[in-house]
């Protein structure tokens, strides 16, 4: 019997998700309400579908250039320039996902023994990738305030040594829905580049807010050569989960770095459905105002039902499209989910699954179909009562 050679410690050493055991388990039930993914229940639109079917019907399914495809590239760095200052073209690469955007962002600047400091609560991909590549995701936790979550610069800042090499923000957030201000972003940003640090802005939700037409961004005043990646994806805003679909905005002079790492990684994302992601883009307007709106009504729904109960820590979400929330008593948020979605048939995730700092709390995604929301609540309200 041939012994099979080891992993590196690294790699064998990573956590399973928590929110796919939890999942994994239940699944199967038809009754149960699945709100433990950060997905919606509504599939992509026809008008994204069709320009999918259109491509493949005109023969894209060849490999597209490793940067992405000129149509795409112009239409994001357009759509870009719509919503901050000027972006040109050479700044744009498009990923296979804003997941594999942060993957390839870390294969990029970090080194063994480097560090990158990061926010928790935080979904665990994201300083898991700072783990792939042997670095350190140093964790600066949110805090839960009157006011809802906040970001303690002063500590965040401190937590910042001769070995960070990046700092990473996720704003609007997953799992709380904080959003950083302005005024914070540009402090931060200014202390970054002052030491030579990057700054990785993972912005996948920034059209999901629910007081303005988008998230303040590090774009807003990022200079075209400054040390800054921000992170997008097609997922949430257009209702693209499954397409896998992203992109990165960065300076010119690394964008050769990451076609280089394309190639090595898929070659490029896939052809059609980069096509399939102009349409999208230059058509879909109109949805993103559509599931805004919905995901408001969602969002009043879930925080007035939750926050009425004793035993519940709630803040309203400032963007995304999740309720996070603490319940008084629980001590192992994994076990309670498990207990939840088996007297409910409610499908949540664990708020230890966003680092320590979510001990205790409960994340629930509130982008499905209002009707099914409302029977979720209706559910999960007696038992946490």
């Amino acid at each position: 019997m041939k012994l099979i050679p080891p992993m590196r410690p690294t790699i064998a050493g990573l956590d399973d998700s928590l929110i796919r055991r939890i999942a994994n388990e239940a699944m199967h039930r038809s009754d149960v309400i699945p709100l433990w993914f950060g997905e919606p229940d509504v599939p992509t639109p026809a008008f994204i579908n069709d320009a999918a079917k259109a491509a493949l019907d005109a023969g894209h399914t060849f490999y597209a250039q490793n940067r992405g495809i000129p149509e795409l590239c112009a239409a994001l760095a357009t759509y870009m320039s719509g919503l901050y200052r000027p972006i040109a073209e050479d700044r744009v690469t498009v990923t296979a996902s804003g997941m594999n955007g942060i993957m390839l962002t870390m294969q990029a600047l970090v080194d063994p023994g480097d560090n990158v400091v990061v926010t928790t609560p935080l979904w665990p991909n994201c300083a898991e990738t700072v783990h792939v590549m042997g670095g350190e995701a140093r964790k600066v936790a949110l805090e839960l305030g009157e006011h809802g979550w906040r970001l303690d610069l002063d500590r965040f800042i401190d937590a910042m040594d001769e070995r960070t090499k990046a700092v990473f923000l996720n704003s609007p957030n997953n799992p709380t829905g904080w959003t950083m201000h302005e005024d914070d972003m540009r402090a931060l940003y200014e202390t970054c580049m002052d030491r030579g640090i990057y700054v990785i802005a993972d912005e996948v939700y920034n059209r999901l807010v629910y007081d303005a037409p988008r998230a303040p961004s590090f774009l807003d005043f990022a200079e075209p050569d400054d040390r800054a990646i921000v992170v997008n994806s097609f997922s949430k805003s257009w209702l693209m989960t499954g397409w896998r679909l992203g992109w990165l905005t960065h300076p010119p002079a690394i964008g050769e770095t990451f076609a280089m790492l394309n190639e090595y990684n898929l070659a490029a994302p896939t052809t059609f459905v980069q096509h399939a992601g102009v349409t999208a883009i230059e058509q879909g307007e109109p949805l993103i105002a559509e599931i805004v709106a919905r995901y408001r009504t969602n969002r009043d729904l879930v925080y007035q039902r939750l926050a009425a109960l004793p035993r519940v820590r709630i803040s309203r979400p400032e963007g995304a499209f999740y309720a996070f929330f603490g319940v008084e008593g629980i001590d192992d948020s994994f076990e309670f989910a498990k207990q939840i979605v088996a007297q409910t048939g409610v499908g949540l995730a664990p708020g230890r699954a966003f680092g320590d700092a979510g001990e205790s709390y409960l994340r629930l995604c509130f982008a499905a179909r209002t009707p099914s929301l409302s029977e979720a609540m209706e559910r999960l309200v007696p038992a946490l009562g």
